[in-house]
């Protein structure tokens, strides 16, 4: 009777379900944790929401969240249970084209009546697609990683159909079926376009998304003076641009703003602020400048080892927005160190656990979106936490702490990024319990014919 009675509690019912799951368990315990930590961050870090009169109560930002978390797990599950390997390289060979429409629109602020550009603090990053917003750099990041795990996957089966065909059938176009012109078309063409175009609304993104997409194209083995020249091109034009915003050109862009982040030249800024009349136009920009950076280091410091505990902050009346781009500072000023630990120890195992899926995926398609994903997850965390703590030459940007940050559009493609990892694993572990089976039969059979002679 307490066997059968312990078999109907919740636990028992999670133990059941857990057992049940094929794919990798601690890749999904991992955003189980990250949500739960998100849902109780978001509730404690949002009276400012309602202190700066948005007519809404913690209540209703609470069932907000609530509602994208619930969004969240059905797209895992999704993509868990219905994902195929076949589909997601299928709708891989999309992601460049989607993205250069995307960007496309934002760059040339188009209004084409259902979908049109649209501003956030001064930069075009946003579409609006049917009275719906999309952030479009955090869909970017994702669909170009696709894109490039079906890119380097099909570059190295030698099955770009288009360009063997064009260069099969016209003697001008044969030099599309070289090696060399089909990485630069297919693979380093794309990188540099959506690289370039992502920094007409933010530099930043556009480096973190450079250099995620470089590091991709090396772990999928191509040549490293190939990938060197993507970059050195990379850098030569971003060079080329802060030298002409320094020549006075340019000043409408947004390299002044990078230029700012990077340096971090708070003091200078905090000099403004002291010298400056108190409520001044020069006194109100200086402090709007320093709620962020300093806000955050002082949540940081004032946490200390222990924390002030759960709903006990002060800096979430000063900071604005540090349930989203400084979410981390939030929950070490609650938790304190120990806090800091446990999302540090999450992200780390995460990516220990990525490489282990990517180990085991008999496919080079999967190991690759696999490597490429967990890249995405692991060091948007880390370049997070970085910001937070004011680390040099970081540009003080805003990324979401992933699967914890307040943010419906990133917190849905993180979602997706889970979902699609879980389902690879499922494939992966498969694979491997088959490979095992295999290799325990042929050692069965083995001992037996050495027995029988």
């Amino acid at each position: 009777m307490a066997e059968e009675k312990t078999k109907t509690t919740f636990l028992g019912y999670l133990t059941q379900l857990m057992d049940r799951f094929s794919g990798d368990k601690v890749i999904f315990l991992i955003a189980l944790f990250l949500m739960l930590i998100s849902v109780v961050s978001v509730f404690s870090s949002t009276p400012r929401l309602v202190d700066e009169g948005h007519g809404i109560d913690r209540v209703a930002i609470m069932v907000d969240q609530l509602k994208v978390v619930a969004i969240g797990f059905v797209l895992i599950f999704g993509l868990y249970f219905f994902g195929r390997q076949e589909w997601f390289r299928a709708l891989s060979k999309l992601g460049f084209v989607v993205s250069l429409a995307m960007l496309t629109i934002l760059v040339l602020n188009l209004n084409l009546g259902f979908v049109r550009a649209s501003s956030i603090n001064g930069a075009r990053r946003i579409l609006s697609i049917g009275g719906f917003q999309f952030h479009v750099y955090e869909y970017v990041k994702l669909f170009m990683i696709m894109y490039l795990g079906w890119a380097l996957d099909t570059f190295k089966k030698g099955e770009f159909r288009w360009a063997n065909r064009l260069s099969a059938k016209y003697e001008k176009l044969a030099f599309l079926g070289r090696d060399g012109w089909q990485k630069v078309l297919y693979i380093y063409l794309p990188i540099l376009t959506v690289t370039l175009m992502v920094s007409a609304g933010s530099n930043s993104s556009a480096l973190f998304i450079g250099g995620i997409l470089i590091l991709m194209v090396l772990i999928g083995g191509l040549e490293v003076k190939d990938v060197a020249i993507v970059g050195a091109i990379l850098m030569l034009a971003f060079g080329a641009m802060f030298g002409a915003y320094k020549m006075g050109l340019l000043q409408d862009t947004r390299l002044g703003t990078l230029v700012s982040r990077i340096t971090n030249d708070d003091d200078a800024t905090m000099q403004v602020l002291l010298d400056s009349p108190r409520e001044s136009a020069d006194w109100l920009k200086a402090r709007g400048k320093l709620d962020q950076p300093v806000g955050a280091l002082l949540a940081i410091k004032e946490g200390g080892p222990l924390g002030k505990g759960i709903g006990n902050s002060t800096q979430k009346y000063q900071v604005p927005v540090i349930f989203g781009d400084y979410m981390f500072s939030f929950i070490v000023e609650e938790t304190g160190l120990w806090g800091a630990l446990i999302l540090i120890i999450l992200y780390f195992s995460l990516l220990a656990r990525g490489t282990l899926v990517a180990k085991m995926c008999d496919n080079y398609y999967d190991k690759i979106i696999v490597s490429g994903l967990i890249i995405l997850v692991t060091g948007q965390a880390f370049m997070h936490m970085c910001v937070n703590v004011h680390m040099p030459f970081v540009p003080q940007t805003g990324q979401t702490l992933p699967l914890v940050s307040h943010g419906t559009n990133a917190f849905i493609v993180f979602s997706v990024v889970f979902g699609i990892l879980l389902s690879i694993s499922k494939d992966a572990r498969d694979n491997m319990a088959r490979k095992q089976a295999e290799l325990q039969a042929e050692a069965a059979r083995s001992w037996t014919q050495d027995s029988t002679e």
